[in-house]
C-alpha cells in the first residue's frame, strides 16, 4: 500500500458554499474511445475520484451513465458521493433546459452539482440543436446574430433557482472581460471558470483577477491536449523523480497545490493511477513550472471559430463583439 498523499482527499470550496473534489476525470474524448470510457469511469470511482467532468457536445454522457448505473447497482458508490459537471453548448445557447434534460437522462440522475456555460457565443442552430450549414466562407461555425452569450447563462441561473436539478453555475472559457460584464448585468457569480490552463500557458493574470473576485479556477487539458505533450517537459520529469510520482501527477498536482481543481481526461482504466498522487510542490517548484509558459507560451485548444475570445496568446481574428 502506497504512503504517498492522495489528490482525491482534497476538496475546494466554492463561493456558493459547495465543495468541489479538486481532481476529476475528464471526458472530451473521441467518438472511437467513448466505448473504453466506461471502464475508466468506474476505475476512476474505484481509484477515489469522486468528480466526474462531461458536456453534452462530448458526446460521451451515455458511455458515462453506463458506467454510473453500474456503480450504482453494485452499491460501489452512491449519487451523493460524486460531483458530476456538465455544459451547455453554443448551439443551444437558449435552450439550456433542453441540454440540460438530454445530460439528465444520458447521465441517468436527477441532478447535476454543477452545470457550466461551455464557451461564451452563440452559434445559429437547426431544430435538433447542430450547428447550421454550410459554415461561412472561412470554414468557421455561423454565428447567431441574435444571440447573446449572457442569456446561456442567464437560463442556467433560472434552472439553479427553480428546479432542484442544478446545484452550482459556472462559466467555460470566459476572459476578464467577460466576468465584468456578467458581474455588472447579472450579478451573481459563477463558482468556477474551466480554461485551458497548465505550465505552457499559466495565464497568471487572468486566474488572479477571477481569484481575487472570488471565482474559483479550474484546468482543462492539463497535460497540453492531444499527445500529452507536457509530460515530456524536462522540468516536469525531475519533478516526478524527485517525488516519485508520474509526470500525469506533477501536473495536475501544479494546480491543486496552486488551491484549483483540475480535469485530467482519460479513456484508459489502466492510466487512472496514475492520477491520483499528490506531489507536495513547493511554490519555487510551481513558479518554476509557471516560467515555462512565461518564456515560451503556447496554447493548445484554440477552437477555429473566426472569433478571437479575447484570450491572451489566441489567434488574432476579429472578437465576438467585432463580428456583430
Amino acid at each position: 500500500m502506497s504512503n504517498k498523499a492522495l489528490a482525491t482527499n482534497r476538496t475546494i470550496e466554492l463561493n456558493d458554499g459547495n465543495k468541489i473534489p479538486a481532481l476529476g476525470l475528464g471526458s472530451a474524448t473521441p467518438p472511437e474511445d467513448h466505448q473504453r470510457l466506461i471502464d475508466a469511469v468506474k476505475a476512476a470511482v474505484r481509484a477515489g475520484i469522486r468528480h466526474i467532468d462531461t458536456a453534452w457536445y462530448y458526446g460521451s454522457e451515455p458511455y458515462i451513465g453506463q458506467a454510473l448505473k453500474e456503480l450504482f447497482d453494485n452499491g460501489e458508490v452512491q449519487r451523493k458521493d460524486l460531483f458530476i459537471t456538465s455544459k451547455v453548448w453554443p448551439a443551444l445557447w437558449d435552450r439550456a433546459e433542453q441540454s440540460l434534460k438530454q445530460t439528465l437522462k444520458d447521465l441517468g440522475v436527477d441532478y447535476v452539482d454543477l452545470l457550466y456555460q461551455h464557451w461564451p457565443v452563440c452559434f445559429k442552430t437547426d431544430e435538433d440543436g447542430l450547428p447550421k450549414k454550410p459554415f461561412d466562407e472561412n470554414g468557421a461555425i455561423k454565428f447567431d446574430e441574435k444571440g447573446d452569450y449572457l442569456e446561456t447563462y442567464k437560463q442556467i441561473l433560472r434552472l439553479r433557482d427553480t428546479t432542484n436539478h442544478v446545484k452550482s453555475i459556472g462559466v467555460s472559457n470566459y476572459t476578464e472581460k467577460q466576468l465584468d460584464r456578467l458581474i455588472e448585468e447579472v450579478g451573481v457569480l459563477p463558482v468556477l471558470n474551466q480554461i485551458e490552463l497548465h505550465p505552457r500557458i499559466p495565464q497568471k493574470k487572468l486566474v488572479e483577477y477571477f481569484e481575487a473576485k472570488g471565482v474559483k479556477i479550474e484546468a482543462f487539458s492539463p497535460f497540453g491536449a492531444q499527445g500529452a505533450p507536457l509530460l515530456k517537459e524536462p522540468k516536469v520529469e525531475e519533478l516526478a523523480q524527485k517525488y516519485d510520482v508520474s509526470p500525469n501527477e506533477i501536473l495536475t498536482s501544479y494546480h491543486i497545490m496552486s488551491g484549483r481543481s483540475v480535469v485530467p481526461r482519460t479513456s484508459t482504466a489502466e492510466r487512472v493511477n496514475q492520477l491520483i498522487h499528490l506531489a507536495q510542490l513547493t511554490k519555487e517548484e510551481i513558479a518554476a513550472l509557471d516560467q515555462i509558459g512565461i518564456d515560451e507560451p503556447k496554447r493548445f485548444i484554440q477552437e477555429d471559430w473566426g472569433t478571437d475570445i479575447g484570450f491572451e496568446h489566441w489567434k488574432k481574428v476579429p472578437s465576438w463583439e467585432e463580428k456583430k
